[in-house]
């Protein structure tokens, strides 16, 4: 009798999804798709297949590998979810090539889980045990002393096993790691873009995603990588407060691909997190975050790392603020806002995006606000129309002076030439392209309004600078309503938007980003009444779009008030 094969990465995924080991859904999730892929291999329109052999044998080597742990060289024993997310990688190929299934991968595991071990051994077996010659491996950071940091992980492989150091040779002067076999380099680089423009990686390290604002380092290295076989982006994480940067959308992203609803084949995804109604005191729920902290060898839980990690708990439940945050993201892998008192929740933001357009409302009656600024700083005008089964749909657009944007990128760390290439963002030539051009903004609504035949039932508008505009929306012929931007004005319609909100009334176009940008950033202020309005906690967190929806907002609810038929009643 023949005997069987070992595949560890299959044993590992068979035992999650029996409950076997403790495990969030979205670790479930992602134990399922390898287990479906694996029936879906076996038809002739799957183009991938699994290697056992390939992944088997890249284990095999990681647990040949020696790490420094305190004063003692250990030989380094892989754990089940270790082996799941590195043979995974190794060993789901095309079926026609050869080459790896896998070029990209979202790794979020909480702190203190190994994610040096994990971009460590990738490196090593990347830079040496390959067939690749001459390539680089590039580890990125938003900042050069991140990047050197990743860097010196891997050396710590190299120093603390013989064998390794007789096959590389380190450069410490330059950062630089050279593995004899192949001629490959292991550097590190910062978010200076020229140093990485053009780099043509075979594997890509951009260190804690969750500190990347934007996307652009990820995409200069996707770009070096584009016509590289066997390429991989390891992006390895913790959790952030950051609901606007790049790494939210790519985390919020990759659960989308792992519950089935967007297809991305060459995707890897491992999100060790706690599931959206567990009880954060609950130490057996850590375990889901904390698959190497809190778990033994034998997948029973850890009860000495649980007592260390319930002090820091107590702690953080009893300072609250920045503390209680802190746990949340950095021990419980959840992503939190750092802002108190923001006002839109993220996953209301989720359930509210839609695909309707403009298109959809032509010829429908709709409420207009507008946010003019005063300089050359955001501007924003909304529609606001009313649908059946009392859904609202929002369609907004902003402007901003040609000249100004290149500070205002600098500034606010927006990604506003993407927003412009996108249709979201209008920039404008007139006022010498520094002030804000109003003629040009009433014309663009006048355009808008013509061409999908919408009927603007009443205008709400800021009375800041109003005299620089209002003779030039006579053309609506329809009540031009001034709202001041007080508490006390804006209140009720401040706190029904986001009832509304909440309850998935409120409809967008999932594509408009800059919308959910603005929201995002929004706070909330009381006044002594206890009152509220929105707020930006920073001066570079621009919620225009926000304030001219709620100017629309404020007349549409009104109206609404008098038929009687309102989410909030105001005391």
């Amino acid at each position: 009798m023949a005997k069987r094969k070992k595949d560890r990465v299959t044993e590992y995924a068979k035992k999650v999804v029996a409950k076997k080991i403790i495990a969030g859904e979205s670790v479930i999730l992602a134990c399922k798709r390898h287990l479906n892929d694996l029936k879906r291999s076996k038809t002739k329109e799957f183009k991938y297949k699994w290697d056992v052999e390939a992944s088997e044998e890249a284990l095999d080597l990681y647990n040949e590998l020696t790490i420094l742990e305190g004063d003692e060289v250990q030989t380094l024993k892989t754990r089940g979810f270790q082996e799941f997310i590195l043979g995974s990688l190794e060993g789901w190929v095309e079926k026609k090539t050869g080459y790896v299934r896998f070029r990209e991968a979202y790794i979020q595991l909480a702190r203190q889980n190994g994610k040096s071990f994990l971009s460590g051994t990738k490196s090593i077996k990347t830079s040496n045990f390959s067939t690749y010659k001459k390539g680089k491996i590039i580890c990125a950071a938003t900042k050069m002393e991140q990047a050197k940091i990743v860097w010196e992980e891997v050396e710590k492989f190299i120093l603390a096993d013989e064998d390794l150091n007789e096959m590389y040779k380190i450069k410490r002067s330059d950062y630089e790691i050279t593995a004899g076999a192949t001629g490959t380099i292991i550097k590190p680089i910062g978010r200076d873009t020229k140093s990485l423009d053009g780099f043509r990686s075979i594997l890509a390290i951009p260190d804690e995603l969750h500190a990347h604002r934007t996307n652009q380092v990820y995409k200069l290295l996707q770009g070096g990588q584009r016509k590289v076989n066997n390429a991989l982006i390891l992006a390895i994480t913790t959790a952030g407060f950051d609901l606007n940067s790049f790494c939210y959308e790519h985390y919020s992203f990759c659960k989308k691909v792992i519950s089935g609803s967007i297809e991305k084949e060459s995707l890897f995804i491992y999100i060790a997190e706690m599931d959206e109604n567990d009880d954060i005191w609950d130490y057996h729920n850590w375990v889901k975050s904390n698959p190497l902290l809190l778990l033994n060898e034998d997948d029973t839980i850890n009860m000495h790392e649980v007592a260390k990690m319930s002090e820091v708990a107590l702690e953080a439940k009893e300072k609250g603020g920045s503390d209680l945050m802190d746990f949340m993201t950095k021990w419980l892998n959840i992503w939190v806002s750092y802002k108190d008192g923001r006002y839109l929740d993220a996953k209301w933001l989720e359930i509210c995006a839609c695909d309707l357009t403009l298109e959809d409302m032509r010829g429908k009656e709709c409420y207009l606000g507008i946010d003019l600024s005063s300089g050359g700083d955001l501007t924003s005008i909304a529609l606001i129309f009313p649908l059946e089964d009392e859904k609202v749909y929002i369609y907004s657009h902003s402007f901003m002076p040609e000249l100004r944007i290149v500070e205002h990128e600098q500034t606010d760390d927006a990604p506003y030439r993407m927003w412009v290439n996108e249709g979201l963002l209008t920039l404008t030539t007139g006022a010498f392209a520094i002030k804000t051009d109003y003629k040009f903004i009433i014309k663009h609504l006048e355009y808008i309004l013509i061409e999908y035949e919408i009927n603007v039932i009443k205008c709400a508008y800021d009375n800041h600078n109003a005299s620089a505009f209002i003779s030039d929306l006579d053309f609506l012929g329809c009540d031009l309503i001034d709202v001041p931007q007080s508490a006390r004005s804006l209140n009720d319609a401040t706190v029904d938007f986001k009832l509304s909100m909440k309850a998935g009334q409120v409809l967008y176009n999932k594509k408009n980003k800059l919308f959910k940008w603005s929201a995002i950033n929004a706070t909330v202020t009381k006044n002594s009444f206890g009152e509220i309005k929105v707020d930006k906690l920073e001066q570079e967190n621009r919620i225009d779009p926000i304030d001219s929806i709620l100017d629309g907002w404020k007349i549409y609810f009104e109206d609404v008030k008098q038929n009687g038929d309102i989410a909030y009643v105001p005391d």
